[in-house]
């Protein structure tokens, strides 16, 4: 749910930023944008982990 927030609000500067002429917020907002999508990676990796651990684990009918 962070990584949305973070791309939400990156954008939202970059778009300010970039229409009022401040160079500093554009910046700013890619900076959360890329800081969103680094979340989302590592949120999306931690979930591939977690389902790889319940695939191997063994179901209570298997010996």
């Amino acid at each position: 749910m962070g990584e949305l927030i973070d791309k939400a609000k990156g954008k939202i500067k970059e778009t300010v930023g970039a229409a009022t002429g401040d160079r500093s917020l554009e910046a700013e907002g890619k900076v959360d944008t890329a800081k969103g999508h680094a979340k989302e990676k590592v949120e999306d990796a931690k979930r591939a982990v977690r389902d790889a651990v319940d695939d191997d684990k063994p179901r209570r009918d298997e010996p």
